[in-house]
């Protein structure tokens, strides 16, 4: 008799969840540079090469803008269409933005989510992976800069540092 109660929580609890995943598409991005921030309504889920054919991320079904950030490229921003059960293939090639000039100095990013999110003055410059052993770094002319760590998970840190020609700084 328990045997068959178990039974009929289980399909009873599995509904609400078909359901819900019934109710999410996944987008795929197939975008160059592949080390673009890929944003959905204005979250940061990580960087375009994360979400090839290999790796989707489920979206609820409707529509949503999809933003595609590098610092070295002009945005692109579209709306898509997520419908449930189904995956939306995103290509898109990032038009190149004309390069700064030297001297620079060189910020590097530390933090235990390797994939959070790295803004530079309220815009994203990549995830902390990418500036963060001594043979990496994001470039800078010299100034002051507001530098801002965002974790999926935890604190967000943030630090208004100065930057040094010729010189590396850190912000774990």
């Amino acid at each position: 008799m328990r045997f068959g109660w178990c039974l009929v929580l289980l399909a009873v609890a599995a509904v609400p969840l078909a359901a819900q995943q019934n109710s999410n598409g996944f987008l795929v991005s197939k975008v160059k540079p592949g080390r673009a921030g890929v944003f959905v309504d204005g979250k940061y889920l990580g960087p375009a090469a994360n979400f090839r054919k290999a790796r989707a991320y489920a979206v609820p079904a409707g529509e949503h803008e999809v933003r595609y950030v590098d610092p070295r490229y002009h945005e692109v921003v579209t709306t898509v269409t997520i419908e449930p059960g189904k995956k939306k293939e995103m290509l898109a090639t990032m038009v190149p933005l004309p390069l700064t000039q030297p001297p620079y100095g060189r910020l590097r990013t530390i933090n235990e989510d390797k994939f959070a999110a790295v803004y530079v003055n309220e815009h994203f410059c990549g995830h902390v992976d990418e500036f963060s052993n001594y043979h990496q770094g994001l470039l800078l002319n010299p100034g002051e800069y507001d530098v801002k760590i965002v974790p999926e998970r935890g604190a967000a840190i943030s630090q208004r540092v100065t930057i040094v020609a010729d010189q590396t700084l850190i912000v774990r």
